[in-house]
């Protein structure tokens, strides 16, 4: 019988029949919903009760702007938040730093002050509403400024539920956004996970960011592998710092891609919540099952979307998220048609949004739990993704792990390798990419004629006004002694440096001041 190659490059029958999982047992390797292994998903009722949470990753211009389009999106059915960051605010840098110039609000929201961070988040119910952060090398900063934010609001950092990046180790090999070496990045890391532990029990202090792997170029197996070998990393990490397994890894969360090959994608999810349970289970001597589960949020694929024909967007977002659902996952964010070209509009903003209501509430899909499990094709698609990614995790670990293999340029050289095979395929139109290199319109690569938005050079003169007046206004002597507290036990190298971040916040001391005191400390990384 013939055979196709998958996304991730290995054979695809066209038949499956039960002699394809014959060596499976049911009852080990996919079970029940809310079992062990959890492959069918992580609660027993799954979607039966609710739908997964809805949230559309947002932020541009000022805070101001990006707080009137969250209650937009609220207005409209989202059910939680999440922030996207401007590229200063991401690499430690203050809006009137002379690197963040030209960059003010325009891949995300610039927060440099506690007052920003007010501005944000306005009128914002955050007992209700849980909010995802993606940040990371600045994590602590703006975890410490959203927890002052919080109780100037009368809501308590208890009650905050939410999610925050804090996944440095994906930066070095496929993001970019890293600020101190890999050593010091991983200490504030596990500060923020001991500080939530203690502090914020409904908080999730990592999302460990599959995403971001598989968007620089990667294949399901290596988005796979490659997260898993991550999460190991900090949960080690943690370990080493005193911290009980059981009191920290029910807080873990992950962060996948929902890419466009559907049973590939709904594997994937499988595999890695079945891998995740054995990993916690029998490396980590986890007892309590929460510590076994793994809660991930999805984003369909951005680096999918084309700029030819950006309607064809509509449906394999729709066709992602769905994927992702079937999947199991816990929240879910779908992409706008748009996002190949410029911000996304309002307009499509909605229709994304629109998209994950009409799967929620029209298909029937949250009718069943897992209605994949026992299908021959996907049993054994999630055992063979198992099966490879084991294979990596096993060779990361013969190089000493995730960090060693960073810097041994390990993972980048996977994905380049895997990055530049797809490049070939679509180039030589065995990848079809409609659109693009087939079913091509008259008026491809022509301008298309969509409304864009553009982030008017106002907002970035009224960022840099309201930073000019925050800094007049505040005590500059109160500043200059948290940061120097802050200073003086980083040197040390012994304690947890969020309160004193968390000090340093409530003094009024930039995200600028208070990553720049670290640098003086840790150094950057080259």
């Amino acid at each position: 019988m013939t055979s196709h190659r998958s996304t991730s490059n290995f054979d695809i029958k066209e038949l499956y029949v039960p002699e394809d999982i014959a060596g499976s047992d049911f009852t080990e390797s996919v079970g029940f919903p809310g079992q062990f292994p959890y492959t069918r998903g992580i609660y027993p009722t799954m979607y039966l009760g609710r739908p997964w949470t809805m949230r559309q990753y947002s932020g541009y211009a000022t805070a101001k702007q990006t707080n009137q389009r969250y209650h937009y999106l609220l207005q409209h059915g989202q059910t939680g938040l999440s922030v996207a960051f401007d590229l200063p605010t991401q690499m430690g840098y203050d809006s009137d730093a002379e690197m963040a110039a030209g960059e003010i609000g325009k891949v995300g929201v610039p927060v440099s002050t506690l007052e920003d961070m007010q501005a944000l988040f306005a009128n914002i119910p955050l007992d209700k509403v849980s909010v995802s952060m993606t940040i990371n090398s600045t994590c602590p900063v703006i975890l410490a400024m959203f927890l002052v934010m919080a109780e100037k609001n009368k809501f308590p950092v208890a009650a905050l539920s939410g999610t925050v990046q804090n996944d440095v180790l994906k930066e070095y090999f496929a993001r970019g956004t890293y600020i101190f070496p890999p050593g010091p990045s991983m200490k504030l890391a596990v500060d923020v996970f001991e500080y939530c532990t203690k502090n914020a029990p409904k908080w999730n202090f990592i999302s460990v960011s599959g995403y971001h792997i598989r968007e620089a170029g990667s294949n399901a197996v290596q988005e796979l592998a490659f997260t898993l070998a991550d999460g190991i990393c900090y949960v080690d990490e943690a370990v080493k710092r005193g911290l009980n397994v059981d009191e920290f890894a029910g807080r873990l969360s992950f962060f996948f891609n929902a890419h466009n090959n559907f049973f590939e994608e709904i594997a994937k999810y499988r595999a890695a919540r079945r891998m995740w349970a054995n990993i916690m289970k029998n490396r980590f001597n986890a007892q309590n099952p929460k510590s076994m589960l793994m809660r991930f949020h999805t984003q369909t694929g951005g680096c999918t979307l084309t700029a030819q024909q950006p309607d064809n967007n509509v449906v394999r977002v729709a066709l992602q998220a769905l994927g992702a659902v079937l999947g199991g996952t816990q929240s879910l964010h779908t992409n706008s048609k748009d996002e190949a070209l410029c911000l996304p509009t309002e307009d499509s903003v909605r229709l994304a949004l629109r998209t994950q209501q009409v799967l929620a509430y029209e298909t029937g899909v949250t009718d069943v739990i897992d209605p994949f499990g026992g299908s021959y094709y996907v049993e054994c698609l999630t055992n063979e993704l198992e099966r490879r990614a084991y294979e990596y995790i096993n060779k990361i670990d013969r190089l000493g792990g995730a960090v060693k293999a960073i810097e041994a340029g390990f993972f980048k050289k996977e994905i380049e390798q895997s990055a530049y095979e797809y490049q070939k395929a679509v180039e030589k139109n065995e990848q079809i990419v409609v659109g693009v290199n087939a079913y091509q319109d008259k008026e491809n690569g022509k301008d298309v004629r969509v409304k864009r938005v553009k982030v008017d050079e106002r907002a970035q003169k009224d960022q840099l006004k309201r930073l000019v007046s925050y800094k007049k206004k505040r005590d500059i002597k109160a500043v200059d002694s948290r940061l120097a507290a802050l200073r003086s036990v980083a040197e040390k190298n012994t304690e947890n440096l969020m309160p004193y971040i968390i000090d340093s916040v409530k003094a009024s001391s930039t995200l600028g001041e208070i990553v720049g005191t670290l640098k003086n400390i840790y150094g950057e990384y080259r």
